[in-house]
């Protein structure tokens, strides 16, 4: 199976923190971010380009580390992609930043800068600049009002949210 190197680019980049004016969620728990995501928006990328059915599943590593695997379907080559990376804390346990690695000593910035913090249920997360802006969600739909209002606060907080892609979750072939 080809690599898919999903936040590649942040780990060529090499900067782990948030964009100016940007503050990750406080009263995080990692335990309950754990699990799968389904990826609803994303700013589109060359490494993400054309896939759907794209989603993200974190777990405890034996080290400590947070395990990400992120995989796609590729519709125009017939074929799923994933990439499997490393994330850590940046500072506190309790603020949604972490630094994620798909190369190595390379880490790029995992912001979660809205947080369904009763049901853990969508998430609103950027990279290390305001190029990079993702809209993830516990199921493959999320309900209009909510996606709507993360598209505005991330329009607010100056992602250019026309460019967003909207992520097809449609059935795809297992493998």
């Amino acid at each position: 199976m080809k690599r898919l190197g999903f936040l590649a680019a942040l780990g060529l980049i090499g900067c782990a923190g948030a964009p100016d004016g940007i503050i990750p969620v406080k009263g995080f728990d990692l335990q309950r971010y754990l699990g799968s995501w389904y990826e609803i928006a994303r700013l589109d990328h060359s490494f993400e380009r054309g896939l759907i059915n794209v989603t993200a599943t974190y777990s405890l590593a034996d080290d400590g580390t947070v395990r990400v695997l992120n995989r796609g379907y590729d519709p125009e080559r017939k074929r799923w992609k994933e990439a499997t990376g490393k994330a850590r804390f940046s500072s506190s346990t309790d603020i949604g930043q972490l630094k994620v690695s798909f190369f190595g000593p390379f880490y790029g910035g995992y912001n979660i800068i809205e947080l369904d913090h009763a049901a853990y249920s969508y998430a609103l997360v950027c990279g290390p600049s305001r190029a990079y802006l993702w809209i993830l969600s516990r199921e493959p739909g999320l309900k209009v009002a909510v996606r709507n209002r993360l598209v505005e606060k991330a329009k607010e907080l100056g992602f250019d949210t026309n460019k967003l892609v909207f992520v097809s979750q449609e059935d795809v072939p297992d493998g």
